[in-house]
C-alpha cells in the first residue's frame, strides 16, 4: 500500500477553502498568506493525484472527488480532535460537525428550537440536518453520512439501534370549515363517503398506516396520491379531500386546518434517535445527541404538567 505523506495542515486548509469558497477568506481565517496555502492546496493534489478545485478569477468550488474527499477530511479532523480532547473541552473551547438525518414532520416540529438553543450553548459546532424520507433517513444513518438519526421504523433492522422519544399519531387532516370539524375525533369506518388523499406507497408514512388498516380489516380508497406530506396538507387545503397525517406534521396553529384524532384503529408513529450498533459517537454528535434527548425530556414534562 502507498504511504498516505500529506500533513494535517493541509487538510485543514483543504476544508477551510472548500467551507468558503474562497482562498483568501481561507487563508484569513487560519491565519495563513493565500499563495501559502495555494501552495498547500496544490501539494495535497499532487499527492492524491487529482484536483479538488476548479478554480476561477471570481470563485473557487469543488470537483466531484473534492466533495467526496471533504467528508473524509472532516472526519479524520474531528476524530483527530476527538482523540486529544475531552466532550467538554470541545464544546467549550473547539469547533466540531453534527450531521443529523430526521424526517421533515419532526425536523419542523421540535428540531429548530432544538437546533437554537444547541448553537447557541456552542456556537463553534456546527449542525447539518439532513430532512428526508425515512427510508432516506435510514440509509443516511447506516452509511454514515449522519451521526444519527430521528424518526421511526416499521421493522428492525440488525444493525441500528432505536431509541423511542415521542409517540406521533395520526390525525384526519380536513378545513376548519367541515362539517367534521367540530367532532372530538372520528373512525375510519365513517369515512366511506368522504374522498381522502394519502401519501404514496413507498413513503414509510404510507406502510406504517396501511399496516394498521390492514390488520383492522379495512383497506379505504384513496382519490389522490403524492409524494411528500407538505404537498398532502395543501390538497387538503384545496378542499380536494381529507388526509390521515402524523399530528406533528400539522401545526395545532394552523390557519386553515384542523386534525381530529382517528379511531378504530388509532395508529401511532413511535419517533425516535437511530444510530449504529457498536458505532460510538464523535464528541460533537455526543454532545448533541445529549442535548436533544435532554430538550425533548423537558418538553414532554412540560405537556404533561396539568399546570
Amino acid at each position: 500500500m502507498a504511504r498516505i505523506n500529506f500533513d494535517l495542515q493541509q487538510l485543514q486548509g483543504f476544508v477551510a477553502v472548500a467551507e468558503r469558497g474562497s482562498f483568501r477568506a481561507a487563508a484569513e481565517h487560519i491565519n495563513l498568506s493565500s499563495p501559502a496555502l495555494s501552495r498547500r492546496i496544490d501539494k495535497l493534489e499532487t499527492i492524491l493525484g487529482a484536483r479538488l478545485f476548479n478554480r476561477t478569477t471570481r470563485e473557487v468550488e469543488l470537483t466531484p472527488l473534492g466533495r467526496v474527499f471533504l467528508e473524509r477530511a472532516r472526519t479524520a479532523l474531528d476524530d483527530l480532535e476527538s482523540a486529544m480532547l475531552g466532550i467538554a473541552d470541545i464544546g467549550t473551547h473547539r469547533g466540531g460537525r453534527v450531521t443529523v438525518a430526521c424526517v421533515p414532520s419532526a425536523a419542523l416540529y421540535f428540531l429548530p428550537g432544538v437546533v437554537g438553543s444547541f448553537s447557541q450553548r456552542y456556537p463553534g459546532i456546527r449542525v447539518r440536518v439532513v430532512d428526508e424520507t425515512m427510508n432516506q433517513v435510514l440509509q443516511s444513518v447506516l452509511s454514515g453520512e449522519s451521526d444519527f438519526g430521528i424518526g421511526f421504523m416499521n421493522t428492525l433492522v440488525p444493525e441500528i439501534a432505536f431509541e423511542a422519544i415521542h409517540d406521533d399519531p395520526f390525525v384526519l387532516a380536513m378545513p376548519r370549515h367541515h362539517p367534521l370539524a367540530r367532532r372530538k375525533s372520528v373512525n375510519w369506518a365513517e369515512l366511506q363517503n368522504q374522498s381522502l388523499i394519502a401519501v404514496a406507497r413507498s413513503s414509510g408514512n404510507r406502510q406504517l398506516l396501511d399496516d394498521s388498516l390492514t390488520k383492522a380489516g379495512l383497506n379505504p380508497g384513496f382519490a389522490f396520491e403524492v409524494s411528500h406530506v407538505a404537498t398532502l396538507l395543501g390538497m387538503v387545503q384545496a378542499g380536494l379531500g381529507l388526509a390521515a397525517v402524523p399530528r406533528m406534521a400539522l401545526a395545532a396553529s394552523h390557519p386553515t386546518l384542523v386534525g381530529l384524532p382517528l379511531r378504530q384503529p388509532h395508529t401511532v408513529r413511535r419517533i425516535g434517535l437511530l444510530s449504529r450498533h457498536g458505532v460510538r459517537l464523535r464528541p460533537a454528535a455526543e454532545m448533541f445527541h445529549q442535548h436533544l434527548r435532554s430538550a425533548l425530556k423537558t418538553r414532554r414534562s412540560a405537556a404533561d404538567d396539568p399546570a
